[in-house]
């Protein structure tokens, strides 16, 4: 089974390039972030051409995350972190797939920090600690995937003193993602290249994708229920070479 996260930065500009790729990659569920459409903007049609079951939750202009299966119908559980009712962004989706619950993450960013969007930041990490605690107590195969805005170490980062100031790369940034960590999640891609840094985004300025001046921000963390299953993982860089193309990479893993 495969498991992929991509934040495809814009789902109806991009959808040439995600089909491609769908196509080329053949994932068996997809975690998409940032769609930037509305519900019914969502391009079902195309996705479904395409193989794929969907549900998600779109937002106008910015935000919305969505699950893709191409075999079995995903089974939406939630389309809200828990938490805070005031929270209307659309940043968490999560259905059950083939008995494993996946969950569609795109973390706020954060910036500019220190700040009341900086405080939102980790405010939604700690909820996403105690939601994803649930899954621990209760031995659930689930997979927490998605745009982290976070990295998580300076090896996750290129050399540079340029986004000292950054939210993705704060002490308190890392020591959240660290905390989640903590409760048992196995961070895949770092597990499976502990040598490598994987990056998973190069911003669009100062010609940072040539430069390869990227960092790893999208994260696949499985629970100790799954962890054993992992076979592999990895990166689909090229994506990020295409025309038209999104600033993130696929990132993604198989499960036996």
């Amino acid at each position: 089974m495969k498991i992929a996260t991509f934040n495809i930065n814009n789902i109806n500009r991009r959808l040439a390039n995600l089909l491609r790729w769908l196509r080329a990659a053949k994932p068996d569920v997809v975690c998409l972030q940032e769609l930037k459409a509305a519900d019914h903007e969502f391009p079902r049609v195309p996705i479904e051409k395409a193989g794929y079951h969907a549900v998600w939750r779109g937002q106008k202009t910015w935000n919305g995350v969505a699950i893709l299966s191409r075999k079995a119908k995903p089974v939406l559980i939630r389309n809200t972190l828990p938490g805070d009712r005031s929270d209307h962004d659309a940043r968490y989706i999560e259905a059950a797939i083939s008995g494993i619950v996946i969950a569609c993450i795109y973390l706020p960013n954060g910036n500019p920090q220190p700040g009341p969007k900086f405080d939102y930041k980790l405010d939604w990490f700690a909820r996403l600690r105690r939601h994803a605690a649930k899954f621990i107590k209760q031995d659930v195969p689930a997979v927490l995937a998605g745009d982290y805005n976070v990295a998580p170490t300076p090896f996750d980062i290129y050399p540079t003193r340029s986004w000292d100031r950054d939210a993705l790369i704060q002490p308190k940034s890392r020591a959240a993602f660290a905390s989640l960590l903590a409760q048992g999640w196995t961070d895949a891609i770092r597990i499976e290249h502990s040598s490598k840094p994987m990056f998973t985004f190069w911003d669009y300025k100062r010609n940072r994708w040539p430069r390869d001046a990227g960092l790893r921000l999208d994260h696949l963390l499985l629970s100790p229920a799954l962890a054993p299953r992992l076979v592999e993982a990895g990166v689909d860089r090229d994506m990020r070479g295409e025309e038209g193309a999104s600033d993130h990479a696929p990132a993604w893993i198989v499960l036996k």
